[in-house]
């Protein structure tokens, strides 16, 4: 039987993860003493499989995490770090995200804020979720251009759709008033929709001083930190550790 007309039409029809998959069936001989229905569900899982794995790699490109090789089973979870591994395990289930809960994880510098918002934005995506990731002052430039170029709302719109924004970085650098409003557009559009994470230096507490305008500061921790797990990052810099050992 002639084998590359059905190969050729599969891929003219974008079944390329069947194409292949079809290929190495002729390739061997244990899969052709399978009946029909078995190798034609391999085939099946072979799509799925393909259109799953292409999907999560663009959602990983768009999502542009800082660190892109973050990932759950990588996290310490010892006694000094401040989080527990039932904790961990039950924020990688994503199920915060389906609760439309978020996530704030507070520390020093160099415990490893990044890393555990990038890991739980790579979980989310794994499990078909969306996810963007931006430093809060790259996020409030955003926001001022946007403004400028007539966009602010298409923007708001496309950050309002994402299942899992991570916000790092919080607290670093001065607010100005429109970066106030700005991030609490975002924050509003999302309250009750979506999850939000957010990394910070600042303990909560700490967040009314900092925003540094009552109304606007209540407003934003009404939508964030009331319904939120908290982790708080202990012990000594990774940074400083890795340096030490290296």
């Amino acid at each position: 039987m002639l084998t590359e007309p059905t190969i050729d039409k599969l891929r003219s029809i974008w079944l390329y993860g069947m194409a292949d998959a079809y290929v190495d069936q002729q390739k061997g001989t244990e899969v052709k003493s399978m009946d029909f229905d078995d190798r034609f569900g391999l085939l099946v899982d072979a799509e799925w499989l393909f259109r799953q794995n292409r999907r999560t790699k663009r959602r990983m490109k768009e999502a542009k995490l800082r660190l892109t090789q973050a990932c759950i089973e990588d996290v310490d979870t010892g006694a000094a770090r401040g989080i527990e591994k039932g904790v961990l395990m039950r924020l990688a289930t994503c199920a915060f995200i389906d609760e439309k809960l978020n996530v704030i994880i507070t520390g020093a510098t160099g415990t490893g804020k990044t890393y555990l918002g990038c890991a739980l934005a790579q979980a989310a995506i794994r499990k078909n979720r969306s996810a963007v990731y931006r430093r809060a002052s790259r996020l409030y430039e955003e926001m001022a251009l946007a403004r400028v170029d007539g966009t602010y709302a298409k923007m708001l719109l496309r950050l309002a759709r994402v299942d899992v924004l991570i916000i790092d970085d919080f607290g670093l650098a001065t607010m100005k008033d429109q970066d106030r409003q700005g991030l609490l557009d975002v924050l509003e559009d999302r309250y009750g929709n979506r999850s939000t994470i957010i990394t910070t230096q600042l303990p909560t507490k700490a967040w009314h001083d900092y925003i540094n305008d009552p109304t606007v500061a209540d407003s934003i921790c009404d939508r964030v930190v009331h319904n939120a797990h908290r982790i708080e990052l202990k012990g000594a810099s990774r940074r400083k550790e890795k340096a030490t050992k290296d």
